[in-house]
């Protein structure tokens, strides 16, 4: 049977996760063109650098949330053989999707803190020309939100499977290898 407890910290690490990438998309850089009459140039000025903590913060925890999946399943790997049942499909099926959507949240995750953390530092002297205030483009920590979902859901169906792939009792192949002769001699 599956650890009650073990799914109801994942979970809450999924949570988490998901409420700091959700609040990185909403906190994301924005910047502004300031004229500096001093020098007679154009700067771009930031506001507040708090995405990128919530994106890393949020990395972390589906990091986390993913090691103790792994090292509780032992990597489906690594262990005593499991039976050759349906929940041993699925689980094989559910491990391979769950590192797949957990790759991809976690790279929307990472490349949008990099880029959010991203400031120009540049200014232009000519003033029919503004600086490019690069900053993240919308959606990005979204994506990785979702994908956190995906992962979250798809983690927790796997390691249900794994559990009573590995829980299921009887031999794991069949009694007889060969053929009985015994009632024909």
């Amino acid at each position: 049977m599956a650890s009650k407890l073990l799914l109801i910290v994942i979970f809450v690490f999924d949570l988490i996760a998901f409420g700091l990438a959700v609040a990185a998309e909403q906190r994301r850089s924005t910047a502004k063109i300031v004229k500096d009459s001093n020098v007679n140039s154009n700067y771009c000025v930031y506001d507040s650098d708090i995405a990128t903590g919530f994106g890393v913060g949020s990395f972390l925890f589906l990091m986390a949330s993913q090691v103790l999946i792994m090292v509780a399943s032992r990597c489906f790997c690594c262990g005593k053989a499991l039976s050759p049942r349906s929940s041993r499909a699925w689980a094989i099926v559910l491990f391979i999707s769950c590192w797949v959507t957990f790759f991809i949240a976690e790279v929307c995750l990472l490349a949008g803190s990099v880029r959010n953390a991203y400031h120009t530092k540049y200014r232009t002297y000519l003033s029919n020309n503004p600086p490019s205030c690069q900053t993240l483009r919308k959606g990005v920590f979204g994506a990785g939100a979702a994908f956190i979902v995906f992962t979250g859901i798809v983690t927790e169906l796997y390691y249900v499977c794994y559990s009573k792939a590995k829980d299921s009792s009887g031999p794991p192949y069949g009694r007889d290898t060969g053929v009985r002769m015994g009632t024909y001699s």
